[in-house]
This record gives structure tokens, sequence and C-alpha cells, in this order.
């Protein structure tokens, strides 16, 4: 006469999707040239030219790389030239950067020799 039916068990709900600590190294090389977005859970190795927004876990603009774009990475060191924006946690400048850029960073690091032009921000503790 009555019999219990358990109701359907609710949809699998989707994770949200984690950085991977696994995340290998993306090397963009001298000869590449790249317009648009870049979006890596990693580390990106820029030795090319860049024009566009870049996002990673760590960032190396190399000697003979540029990048003119927005960037948001935990890390980023610049070797390089850079024009654009920058939010990052630690900001490397070494002897040989040219940067023209507005900086939100909470550790900054500028080597002698490094050519610098912007505004440079650190949030307040």
């Amino acid at each position: 006469m009555f019999s219990k039916t358990d109701p359907a068990p609710p949809p699998a709900a989707t994770p949200a999707r984690a950085p991977n600590p696994n995340a290998g190294k993306s090397v963009l090389a001298s000869d590449l040239r790249i317009s648009g977005d870049i979006t890596s859970t990693g580390s990106v190795e820029v030795f090319g030219e860049i024009d566009g927004n870049l996002t990673a876990r760590n960032l190396l603009i190399g000697t003979e790389g540029s990048v003119k774009g927005t960037l948001s990475a935990e890390t980023i060191e610049v070797k390089g030239t850079l024009d654009g924006r920058v939010s990052t946690q630690s900001f490397t400048l070494r002897g040989s950067a040219k940067v023209e850029a507005d900086v939100n960073y909470t550790s900054l690091v500028i080597e002698s020799g490094a050519q610098i032009e912007g505004r440079f921000t650190r949030p307040k503790t």
C-alpha cells in the first residue's frame, strides 16, 4: 500500500578549479610574437614579444623579452622591457630592465641600472 521511495540524489556540484600545483613551465621563445591574452596556472618565461594581458603563477621577462599589457602573477621578474600595469606579490627589476608601468606590489627589489617610470603602490598592512 504505502511504500517509501528515496528521492533522486541531487546532482553532483562541479568542483571549483584550484590552481594546479603540478603545472609546468611555458617558455615563449625569442622568435615568437603574440597579440592576445595568455593565462597559465604555472610559470611563464617570455623571451619574445607579447602584446596583451598575461596571467600566471610566476612570470619572467628575459633580457630580450618585451611585454605590453596588464600582468598578474604571484612573482614577476623583469630583465627586459615592460609597458603596462602590474599586480603582484613580489616584483623584481634586474639591472637590464626597462619598465614603464603602474605597479601594485607587496615586495619590491630594484637592481642598480634598472630604468623605471610609473607609479608603484604597496597595499597598507
